[in-house]
């Protein structure tokens, strides 16, 4: 097991670098400055490390070296420069190096904060390396977010962050999730909250054959790198700004363990009324299911296998996954806002008003569930309320019971269209319950089977998923 050492500083890490004969390669920047560089060699010894540094600002010079990119900010980008460089090192050192080398190319663009303007802080960033000499090359590219105020900050938390990844690679290379673990050491500042954020990363090459990259987005969660992680439709990790940027969002919170469907019955209920809002666009609308930590298990084997299985039916719906870990609903209509101004639809059971109208879930909110609502209803968002039967009696919007003190929010709420109750439901699918079915699947063949879609029903018994095995007929 590879050990975390959390007590190594930014210029210690530097340092062991520099000092290991065998690694040596370039180090590339594009915006916020040559930090990385710096930090190599202010910590001595770099000559032993560095061949190259270099930063190609002006986009044709860039072009000129590395070729067209449609974005100079861009996962594209940075693999254009890791290659490049990469590849250089090999023609230009082969023959005059020792053979136990092992090369490497860093390389970042970025956007860091301008001097006139408050734009989008992120950029790529990659390392592209040798782990024995000789050995095909192993790459690993990430996507960040700076979230420090001023240009300088940003550039010194890049700087660190460089060396993290470059000391991280040769060090912890055998162990991924120890390698996102220790991403943002020595980057959390005075108040406790980090500098950076991890929302994208990808292993790949000769080291990394057997790596499951969900997995290790979902790693970069648990490990506090970053609060949210997204998958598009056929599964592929995606940064949430590109896939949400400028879309109308509706998303459905869920445990999915299995997808069922009353799930797809909600959120074709809700699509009809949501593309009848004003503004709402078909082309432009960005359908998600969403899972909390909460919903995962803590045991870590079970947790994975059961991460995928969820991933995996609800693409098998058409349907893009976000996995969180915002417990209560307006933080995750926080998350969402800070990458679209278009309108937010947010699908839920009636079910869910046990956590939405429970003011113990708001303790520690310095203005309780006055507060959440606020914040969660503020500007182009609505949520949409699905009914469900208890027993003989059907519970929508227009009967649901709250608490005494919660009922005039409540009613407020509906009033001014926040709370939307859906026009439709399907009544054959409304005694359907994921966490019954979940208790089922394990003894083999039974009506849970009729309670799910035919393609999650059958990749889910096809794949032998949440304890799924045929059982001998008697």
């Amino acid at each position: 097991m590879v050990e975390h050492d959390k007590t190594l500083t930014t210029e210690q890490k530097a340092l062991a670098v520099n000092l290991n004969p065998t690694q040596y390669g370039t180090i590339v920047e594009i915006g916020a400055g040559q930090e990385v560089a710096r930090q190599f060699f202010s910590a001595g010894a770099a000559a032993g490390t560095v061949a190259k540094t270099m930063s190609a600002y002006d986009m044709q010079v860039s072009d000129d070296i590395y070729g067209k990119a449609g974005r100079y900010v861009s996962r594209e980008r940075v693999e254009q420069m890791l290659v490049h460089e990469y590849d250089l090192l090999h023609s230009r050192l082969d023959e005059v190096r020792s053979a136990d080398t092992q090369y490497f190319s860093y390389a970042a663009t970025v956007t860091a904060r301008s001097y006139s303007q408050k734009n989008e802080c992120h950029g790529w960033i990659g390392i592209r390396m040798q782990l024995e000499p000789k050995a095909p090359p192993s790459e690993i590219v990430m996507h960040v977010r700076m979230l420090d105020e001023s240009n300088k900050e940003q550039s010194e938390a890049l700087g660190i962050f460089g060396v993290n990844v470059v000391y991280g690679a040769f060090h912890y290379h055998k162990d991924p999730k120890v390698f996102i673990e220790s991403l943002l050491d020595n980057l959390v500042n005075d108040f406790g909250q980090k500098r950076i954020e991890v929302d994208l990363i990808h292993f790949a090459g000769h080291t990394f054959e057997n790596v499951e990259n969900r997995l290790m987005n979902l790693h970069l969660v648990r490990s506090w790198c970053c609060r949210a992680v997204m998958f598009d439709a056929q599964g592929a990790s995606e940064v949430p700004g590109t896939m949400l940027r400028k879309k109308d969002v509706l998303v459905i919170r869920g445990s999915f363990k299995p997808p069922t469907k009353v799930h797809v019955d909600m959120t074709e209920a809700a699509m009809k009324q949501f593309l009848e809002e004003e503004g709402v666009q078909r082309d432009k609308v960005f359908t998600v299911a969403e899972i909390t930590m909460a919903e995962l298990a803590n045991d870590a084997e079970t947790d994975d296998a059961s991460f995928l299985a969820r991933v995996d039916l609800l693409n098998k719906l058409g349907y893009n996954v976000l996995i969180s870990d915002y417990l209560r609903f307006f933080r995750l209509r926080s998350w969402m806002r800070r990458y679209t101004q278009n309108r937010i639809g947010i699908v839920l059971s009636i079910l869910d008003f046990d956590q939405l109208f429970n003011e113990s879930y708001y303790e520690g909110l310095e203005g309780g569930i006055l507060e959440a609502m606020g914040k969660l209803f503020s500007g182009n968002t609505n949520v949409y309320v699905y009914p469900t039967r208890v027993g003989e009696k059907l519970v929508t919007l227009e009967n649901v019971e709250v608490a005494e003190n919660t009922k005039y929010l409540l009613k407020h709420l509906i009033e001014n269209k926040h709370l939307v109750a859906t026009k439709t439901w399907n009544d054959e699918n409304l005694h359907i319950s994921a966490r019954n079915i979940a208790k089922e699947i394990p003894l083999g063949q039974g009506d849970w089977e009729k309670q799910l879609p035919d393609a999650i029903r059958d990749e889910i018994k096809a794949r032998c998923m949440f304890g799924y095995c045929e059982l001998p007929e008697k």
